[in-house]
């Protein structure tokens, strides 16, 4: 199958290909995806085989590419059927997300805010921004997502959220909207028992002694660590536990004679309560800084908007304060 002929490479096809397109066949796609075959997928729509491979081969057709290869008795997705997945996926959760606002505009309600935040952001910005809009909006839900910017992303992009406050890689930067807020320090963490704490200067041998808790692979903050490791001409220790869980982190060290990194504004806040010590060694390399990050191809709902100004006017001040 080739695409479609006749028309000059830069002109824009997209209403045609909205013309084209039926969301029968969007989840026809979707429900390949996650039942495996085109058997279980026809199935799981109410569709006869039949159908349901006239429906595929019309997708096809109106995508100007093949999404699968035979293999077998199965399907394979090509380049083409991945990157059309990706794009339904978020598709689909920009659908329940509309449902969900209309079911609660229908009950009366405002809707539901969804917010994937860094451990940075929750501290500060995120609770004083949540603050001020639980003070205009009461009756909005709001569920927040706690994790790497990674996994955030992948969340966002899905439709699962309505924006993160993380770091957004520069490979990405097209397709979202991004408003830095503020940089990141790091800080080395134990218990306030461990043989490290209280002394006044530690070299990063003295660290190697003990076990490690970092976020997982592929997360901003730990690439940082990584280059921290790589720079000392030192492997990653063995037997890491890894976890973006701020709660985790600290009830283990609680308890045992590991070490962690988390942002320093988190460990700041533990410090003052006495929940854990911060050790006297300094990450060289910073994080780069985080922001609120948006789908660019997707509309924000009113109380998001509302969100986003009032969490950049909070950090607006903040930085005004240090700065005075």
């Amino acid at each position: 199958m080739r695409p479609n002929q006749g028309e000059p490479e830069s002109a824009d096809t997209t209403p045609q290909l909205l013309n084209r397109l039926r969301m029968r066949q969007i989840a026809l796609l979707l429900a390949i995806e996650e039942q495996g075959t085109l058997r279980a997928a026809a199935g799981a729509l109410g569709l006869t085989q039949p159908a349901a491979t006239k429906m595929l081969r019309e997708l096809e057709n109106a995508l100007g590419l093949p999404l699968f290869d035979r293999v077998g008795r199965g399907l394979q997705l090509t380049a083409a059927g991945h990157c059309a997945l990706g794009y339904f996926k978020g598709l689909r959760g920009t659908m329940a997300s509309l449902n969900e606002e209309l079911r609660q505009l229908r009950q009366g309600g405002v809707g539901k805010l969804r917010i994937g935040a860094i451990m940075a952001a929750s501290p500060v910005h995120l609770a004083e921004a949540l603050i001020a809009l639980k003070q205009r909006w009461p009756q909005l839900d709001v569920e927040i997502d706690t994790d790497t910017s990674d996994r955030l992303l992948e969340h966002l992009d899905e439709g699962l959220l309505d924006l993160v406050i993380g770091r957004l890689p520069r490979r990405a930067e097209a397709g979202y909207v991004y408003r830095p807020l503020a940089n990141e320090s790091l800080s080395v963490i134990a218990a306030t028992d461990h043989p490290l704490a209280g002394r006044r200067q530690l070299q990063f041998a003295d660290l190697q002694a003990y076990p490690w808790i970092l976020q997982s692979a592929g997360s901003p903050m730990r690439q940082v660590i990584e280059q921290e490791f790589l720079r000392r001409n030192t492997p990653l220790p063995r037997g890491l536990i890894e976890t973006a869980s701020i709660l985790t982190t600290t009830n283990l060290i609680a308890r045992t004679q590991m070490i962690a990194v988390i942002p320093q504004s988190v460990a700041s806040l533990y410090e003052r309560h006495g929940l854990l010590c911060t050790l006297a060694y300094r990450i060289r390399q910073q994080l780069a800084a985080y922001g609120s990050i948006t789908r660019r191809d997707r509309p924000l709902h009113a109380t998001a908007r509302q969100f986003l100004a009032l969490l950049h006017d909070e950090a607006s001040g903040l930085s005004a304060s240090a700065q005075s």
